[in-house]
């Protein structure tokens, strides 16, 4: 049913929508609705094109479960990476994160989540067992568990390590100078890349 204060169903569905969107109620919604419309045609095209090619073209990258056009992404086929080192990160926004100190040069490793029993997520709902087949198989010389430093965060770290434990990997948490409860992903640049680069050993029993 159309909105009394809306001249157009078609608007009134558009508004809708939008306001579907993270942090986008319906006045703002109805703010982008109102400055699409008013874009030249093609503009709008070219807009709704490639939000529909992003949702039914962008693949998970096989190897590591990063974002990717292909099926393997650009990093894990880059040879000039360090293909010894796995970064291991809570989503895709962490890798961005970590890109962007340009402090580190391996791989990652996208777990999609941590362990959250409040949340109903146990490991076998994380990316968990393809990162021990990918050090089972060899070549990988060290882990870097870099997640947020919250209790779901040292929980995952934890079950990691052990299940790494019977391998001969060296694995290493980030440094301490991310707050207790911070979001890598919200954590500024220098203050992460520090955190990368005086990452210390984590030791796990056998």
């Amino acid at each position: 049913m159309i909105d009394a204060n809306f001249p157009s169903q078609l608007l009134d569905d558009a508004v809708g929508e939008l306001s579907k969107l993270p942090g986008v109620g319906r006045k703002t919604a109805l703010r982008l609705a109102l400055f699409l419309l008013r874009q030249p045609t093609e503009s709008v095209d070219a807009f709704a094109t490639a939000i529909s090619r992003m949702r039914h073209e962008v693949k998970y990258c096989r190897v590591c479960h990063n974002i990717s056009d292909t099926d393997v992404c650009p990093i894990c086929a880059d040879r000039r990476r360090d293909a010894s080192t796995i970064c291991v990160v809570e989503n895709i926004r962490d890798v961005m994160a970590v890109e962007n100190t340009q402090q580190y040069g391996g791989l990652y490793h996208v777990l999609g989540g941590v362990i959250s029993p409040m949340d109903g997520i146990g490991p076998s709902d994380l990316a968990i067992d393809s990162l021990v087949a990918r050090v089972a198989a060899g070549g990988v010389k060290e882990v870097i568990l870099a997640l947020s430093p919250t209790m779901e965060g040292d929980t995952t770290n934890f079950f990691i390590s052990r299940k790494l434990a019977p391998y001969d990997v060296r694995i290493s948490v980030i440094a301490r100078g991310i707050s207790v409860g911070d979001e890598l992903e919200y954590t500024d640049e220098v203050t992460l890349g520090r955190a990368i680069l005086n990452r210390t050993e984590m030791k796990s029993e056998k």
